[in-house]
């Protein structure tokens, strides 16, 4: 019985799968970050030793990737993070960022909008076709 216990154990360990990291997109006013004396580099200097980030910059706003391993972690969590300005103040990053977005979970939800549309494009297809068979005689 201990060995069918033990075995199970193992199989069930060798098979569990790993936690779904999330990624996390926060978007920055440079005019904000720039009456604050602060950039984006610094912002994600302080996330990296916990986080990968990735910074983006451009002709629209300043974007910071951040991955997080733990699927329990949500934008809320996020946002209460504490990030130290040059001058010695801190602000939460909610305060500092434009916009927090958990990407997974708007991926969940494209994934199913695309299913749900499909699935509705492919009833029109049969329903056209059963009006096109049943008018032809």
């Amino acid at each position: 019985m201990a060995l069918v216990f033990l075995f199970v154990c193992t199989c069930s360990l060798g098979f569990a799968k790993e936690p779904e990291s999330k990624t996390f997109l926060v978007l920055f006013d440079q005019a904000e970050l720039n009456l604050l004396q602060t950039n984006l580099g610094s912002i994600a200097q302080q996330l990296s030793p916990f986080f990968p980030t990735k910074i983006y910059g451009g002709n629209s706003e300043l974007a910071l990737l951040i991955e997080i391993p733990s699927a329990a972690f949500n934008e809320c969590l996020l946002g209460e993070y504490w990030v130290n300005l040059k001058d010695g103040r801190r602000f939460q990053l909610q305060q500092l960022a434009f916009r927090l977005f958990d990407l997974s979970e708007n991926k969940a939800v494209h994934q199913r909008y695309m299913r749900q549309f499909d699935a509705n494009a492919e009833q029109k297809k049969k329903a056209q076709k059963s009006a096109k068979s049943a008018s032809n005689p």
